[in-house]
């Protein structure tokens, strides 16, 4: 139902693009969505299955942390029986970059100034070309390098700005140029100031988030204050969620950001009211079940439930699907836009659920068709005439 207004355009930073594993980074490509394992990484198992978890949520791109052997023995398991990249968190030690690497890792999350020697930041970018493997220079507020810290007196955006710049060029001399940037911070202002800054001198690829947000509500509101900013503004090719908070919450957290700014669309996207006195059905209930039961919905819709007739009718005009809470115990259903049956209170939510999923099954054939038609007119051009 929804079509793009003129203010509804987000003008994207041009940026080139790159591969983790499977998944382009930066260019014209889709902002991917990143979370964190939490597990033991020796514990693969485990591992695993929080990486599964977060693959049903919609996930684009894992990263694991690799902080000894253990971990990147663990990783070739890890990498085998997942769908998603994984990307290798390695600190300081040079050892676990190359060992994640033959592991299977899609990318290597690493500053290059603080592997060590130039022979051993050499072995590591050498590691990285054998195995196929991009490079997130991962810069951080918290652990600046001393130098500019003496320099600037404390994290600013200039400081971080500095270390990444200076990070991207050991990569660069190495020829290496399948990378993307991280500035990131706790402080909102902080973290976004730099991000600006960066992506104002350079056209590398840039995984935003803000560091060590906090917890699943307060980081969520923080989050989405500092990614909505930059992402609004066309900064950003790739995105995390930092939440004290499982790893497929960061995920889901990501996804609506992204769908409230109309960059990418998953899943049935819910338009409801908070409830008044006026509600003809408990809206917040309502609401809380059906996230849960069309969870499991893929194909992009577009839902209201409005508590009464005061906005329901209005925002139905711009959903898929939409229900107003009626009298006598019996609500209105509209479908693109317009008036379509009443329903009893009773059944209500299984009966919403039922509509919303014959409506993607619908909305996903057209889909399908259509680039079977666009497969299929390409193929034509391709084909030289006889």
């Amino acid at each position: 139902m929804s079509s793009y207004r003129p203010y509804q355009h987000i003008e994207r930073r041009k940026s080139r693009q790159i591969h983790v594993g499977k998944v382009p980074v930066g260019g014209d490509a889709p902002i991917s969505v990143q979370t964190m394992t939490n597990t033991l990484t020796t514990d693969a198992e485990a591992t695993i299955a929080q990486i599964r978890r977060a693959e049903l949520a919609g996930v684009d791109i894992v990263r694991v942390s690799c902080p000894d052997e253990e971990s990147t023995t663990a990783l070739a398991e890890i990498v085998r029986e997942v769908n998603v990249p994984i990307v290798a968190d390695i600190h300081f030690h040079y050892k676990r970059a190359i060992e994640a690497a033959k592991a299977g890792a899609a990318c290597l999350r690493i500053n290059p100034g603080n592997i060590g020697s130039a022979e051993r930041v050499r072995d590591v970018v050498n590691a990285a070309k054998d195995y196929n493997c991009s490079i997130r220079i991962g810069v951080n507020a918290g652990s600046l390098e001393k130098h500019l810290l003496e320099k600037y007196g404390e994290p600013n955006p200039d400081a971080l700005v500095e270390s990444a710049l200076e990070h991207a060029k050991i990569l660069e001399d190495h020829d290496f140029h399948e990378f993307k940037i991280s500035v990131k911070a706790s402080d909102v202002f902080l973290a976004v100031a730099a991000y600006q800054q960066l992506a104002d001198v350079c056209d590398h690829p840039l995984h935003i988030g803000i560091t060590e947000a906090g917890s699943k509500r307060a980081g969520t509101v923080k989050s989405s204050i500092g990614l909505g900013n930059l992402l609004w503004a066309g900064v950003g090719d790739t995105m995390r969620v930092s939440l004290s908070a499982e790893p497929e919450e960061e995920v889901l957290v990501g996804w609506d950001i992204l769908k409230s700014l109309g960059l990418r669309h998953r899943g049935v996207k819910i338009i409801s009211c908070p409830s008044c006195a006026r509600q003809g059905f408990n809206v917040i209930q309502t609401v809380q079940t059906l996230e849960d039961r069309l969870a499991h919905i893929k194909t992009p819709l577009t839902l209201s439930i409005i508590g009464c007739v005061v906005n329901g009718p209005g925002e139905a005009l711009m959903t898929d699907l939409g229900v107003t809470g009626g009298g006598a115990g019996r609500h209105m259903v509209y479908s693109a836009g317009r008036q379509d049956h009443t329903m009893p209170a009773g059944d209500m939510v299984d009966h919403i659920v039922e509509l919303v999923e014959q409506k993607a099954k619908a909305m996903q054939a057209e889909e399908d068709a259509r680039k079977a038609e666009e497969d299929k007119a390409r193929a034509a051009e391709l084909t030289p005439a006889s």
